[in-house]
């Protein structure tokens, strides 16, 4: 018998490719199964996204391998787009690596800056991608919580009170998934300050920015983050590219080279014609963002709609692409979405899979059509 590696028996098979075979399976049954458990954006890219991969197809060098880098047209795409969108001034040439999206980003970050035994401070709840790359990489995840009184922010007195000597790296995401909480300049100051004390890496996941928010920010609005901080940055939710799998890290050229021997000995580039296809998403104007928003609104105040039928609490203000929302007190969040989708045949995300912070707590994707809420809202009357 083949042994496994034993880095296997630190991580389980991701939550979603688990549950979704039970799902499957009920559909393949004839059940009725409304699905507003993933955060896959089930609207098409803009037309002169689609048209770019198209006409790249006949490109001479369409069709060969890519440097590990990314066009130089990608890159200064997103040096502009960060320049638009955040004020933020970064070089092309050596402050950008394109990702195959940004989940294959915080294994390169792993690998490069992680040794055996070093500690990673993982939100609570918190992506678990960050917890199992870290054990995958034999680092020790060390969470800290977030939690509503707190604004889901964290607690840097009890941060600074925690044994912090084998720390190296630390995972933030504003807006935050699952919360839909926003960050802030203020946060970021904390944070970058907190890093550079204590000599830790610091890096942002920030997908989803502009998903029903007025106030994108990007932690590297502070002066100096450069020197502590990474930030992750993709497509697939602003424009709709999810299956595309286009993404990037931002920062120093130091940093980022740590990276890029990782990288290099992962992948062979990034397929032309998708590069071709991400510049012209990065060109699109406000127009774009305020059509996304427009039918994410509407989308967002169906699921309220719905989560009042199941008596819960969220909050109006978040932002992103899910809706968190609080049970009632006593109710447990995996046998309450268990229960709805043999019950109501409607899928959500109980939030233990967060953390254990997410415990009594739901999350809603707004990647659903309305018809399809609405029909979920009428499984309630």
């Amino acid at each position: 018998m083949i042994q496994t590696a034993k880095r296997l028996e630190t991580v389980q098979e991701y939550y979603f490719s688990r549950k979704l075979k039970e799902v499957n399976q009920l559909i393949s049954e004839g059940k009725p199964i409304i699905n507003m458990g993933i955060g896959s954006p089930d609207l098409a890219p803009h037309s002169s996204v689609i048209e770019a991969i198209k006409n790249a197809m006949f490109d001479a060098k369409a069709h060969e391998y890519q440097s590990y880098q990314g066009l130089p047209d990608l890159r200064k795409g997103i040096a502009t787009f960060y320049k638009n969108k955040f004020d933020v001034e970064v070089d092309f040439n050596s402050e950008i690596l394109p990702l195959m999206g940004s989940k294959e980003g915080i294994m390169h970050i792993s690998m490069a800056f992680l040794n055996e035994g070093d500690e990673v401070l993982i939100p609570n709840p918190g992506y678990p991608t960050y917890a199992s790359v870290t054990e995958l990489v034999q680092a020790k995840a060390v969470y800290y919580d977030l939690n509503e009184a707190t604004n889901w922010q964290p607690d840097f007195d009890k941060l600074e009170a925690t044994d912090l000597s084998k720390v190296k790296l630390m995972w933030i995401n504003y807006p935050h998934m699952p919360t839909g909480t926003n960050g802030t300049l203020e946060l970021y100051e904390r944070l970058i300050a907190f890093g550079k004390k204590h000599n830790i890496l610091i890096v942002n996941d920030n997908p989803y920015s502009f998903v029903l928010n007025e106030n994108p920010l990007s932690i590297f609005q502070v002066e100096g983050s450069k020197d502590f901080a990474l930030e992750l940055n993709s497509l697939s939710k602003t424009f709709n590219m999810a299956g595309w799998r286009v993404g990037m890290v931002v920062g120093n050229k130091t940093l980022l080279d740590a990276i890029l021997k990782v990288k290099s000995n992962m992948d062979s580039g990034m397929f032309y014609g998708i590069q071709k296809g991400a510049i012209e998403a990065l060109k699109l104007g406000k127009e774009w963002f305020e059509s996304q928003n427009e039918i994410y609104t509407k989308r967002r105040n169906l699921i309220f709609e719905l989560a009042e039928k199941m008596n819960c609490t969220f909050d109006k203000n978040s932002v992103g692409l899910f809706v968190w929302a609080k049970l009632p007190i006593g109710i447990q969040s995996e046998e309450f979405i268990d229960d709805l989708l043999y019950e109501k045949h409607i899928f959500i995300t109980p939030g233990t899979i967060f953390g254990s912070n997410g415990e009594g707590y739901i999350r809603f994707s707004l990647c659903v059509k309305e018809e399809n809420i609405i029909n979920a809202i009428n499984r309630f009357t």
